[in-house]
């Protein structure tokens, strides 16, 4: 028996997260900034302090961007380093919105942004068309598995608003995203700078009939149907209060990833494989039946079992399987390689384990997405199969199933630095398998 989100008593979210991604220039900042502009999502001395800024550089007009490049090498340089997480909101809906940098050496941080994203806005410039950027970010929300992109063709002022161009920037890059296994793409005319077809319809375009930008992201669906997600809990911290009105409280307290819980469920802690059943959970310190999604509880169980910081609580009847050897698609995002052998740290949730990366099988190339086979590393930016041995047996699921409890990060055991972001499973990139002509002699677990 299942339970749907009506008889949880809960409404579809009026909550989207997205992500702006493109080239260098491409105009993200500036679309970002005329959103939150035109949205009327600006307050007075924050456009005020944008006016002077822009007005000490010579500009006549404010310069929108600085609405969100917050850095001061942001500033001076005129470009993107960090994400810039905005919130704004519209009678329709709420929105969080990552603003990521365009050249190639942040690419690690478009993952970052996209990682949680529901939508991409991928942004070209009209006089430049589809470029390797402009590929590799679509890539990566489809590696994300990011389930809407919006394709924003910027600058149309400066090529006459003419239909053709954006006609023929449309066809290719859906084809590639496409190909790639995007299940969703939105093309749109715009001019960040200007603000046609950003919040207002463009009177410069009148061949465009399609929604602008805002109007998308206010309707565009997104959906959260906890009666079909895998119920998942890593626990982060286990409660023992032994205070003469709590003696004997022990609660496994953590945010559930994904899926629902129920008092009186049956559950399995992994990777020990014990059972229990949910004798209660708490919310906000009150007692509640039911728990979902996002929500940061602790759950009492039945029966004392060895449990702690990094298990994995899900329903007995709906367990993944545990295993020591993961397969998956990456992201290499830090500046020294990654290679075969390189022992590395693998954390997943709210576990860490050590690593061995086994075998590299295959590296995308962006242009032809052909697959460049046993490379031997990733360096940085890289997209690519890897075969990972851990320490210990993981509960991992496919990252088509679930983005939470599918992805890991690999960490540099030496200086903590994160090396990789992965994801379990097939992907648009899937190779044959290859046979490993090696055999296991010096695993040393």
């Amino acid at each position: 028996m299942t339970t749907s989100t009506t008889e949880l008593g809960l409404t579809e979210t009026t909550l989207l997260r997205f992500a702006t991604a493109g080239s260098v220039d491409d105009g993200k900042s500036t679309l970002v900034g005329r959103l939150l502009h035109d949205s009327k999502s600006v307050l007075t001395d924050q456009l005020e302090a944008v006016e002077r800024a822009s007005a000490s550089r010579g500009q006549d007009a404010p310069d929108l961007a600085l609405l969100t490049d917050g850095l001061r090498a942001e500033r001076e340089q005129g470009i993107t380093i960090d994400v810039a997480y905005r919130y704004f909101a519209t009678p329709k809906r709420r929105f969080i919105l990552a603003d990521t940098p365009g050249h190639v050496q942040y690419t690690r941080n478009m993952v970052t942004g996209a990682s949680t994203a529901e939508l991409t806005v991928v942004l070209v410039d009209a006089r430049n068309g589809v470029v390797e950027q402009t590929r590799r970010h679509a890539a990566i929300a489809a590696l994300l598995r990011v389930p809407h992109v919006v394709l924003a063709v910027n600058k149309m002022d400066l090529v006459g608003y003419q239909e053709s161009i954006f006609a023929g920037i449309a066809e290719e890059f859906t084809a590639y995203a496409t190909e790639l296994g995007v299940p969703e793409v939105t093309a749109i005319p715009i001019s960040a700078l200007v603000g046609d077809n950003v919040v207002e319809p463009s009177a410069n375009m009148d061949w465009y009939g399609g929604p602008t930008v805002l109007e998308h992201l206010e309707t565009v669906p997104v959906s959260h149907d906890l009666a079909h997600c895998h119920a998942r809990l890593p626990v982060q911290y286990v409660i023992r209060p032994q205070t003469a009105e709590h003696p004997d409280y022990r609660g496994y307290a953590g945010q559930i990833a994904a899926g629902t819980f129920h008092v009186g469920e049956a559950v399995t802690v992994l990777p020990s494989g014990r059972t229990t059943t949910i004798s209660g959970i708490d919310l906000l310190g009150k007692p509640v039946d039911t728990a979902w999604t996002t929500q940061s509880v602790t759950l009492l169980l039945t029966d004392d079992i060895d449990l702690s910081r990094g298990d994995l609580i899900v329903p007995t009847k709906d367990a993944p399987a545990t295993t020591q050897d993961v397969e998956a698609t990456v992201c290499h995002v830090a500046d020294q390689p990654l290679t075969v052998g390189h022992r590395v740290l693998l954390k997943h949730g709210t576990r860490t384990v050590k690593a061995v990366v086994k075998d590299i099988p295959s590296r995308l190339t962006l242009d032809d997405l052909s697959l460049h086979p046993h490379p031997g590393q990733l360096v940085a930016n890289d997209i690519g199969r890897v075969k990972i041995r851990t320490a210990e047996p993981l509960p991992v699921d496919s990252y088509a199933d679930s983005r939470r409890t599918g992805s890991f990060i690999l960490i540099d055991p030496a200086d903590g630095t994160t090396l990789t972001a992965g994801m379990v499973g097939e992907s648009f990139a899937s190779p044959e398998p290859v046979k490993d002509e090696t055999e296991d002699d010096g695993w040393d677990f």
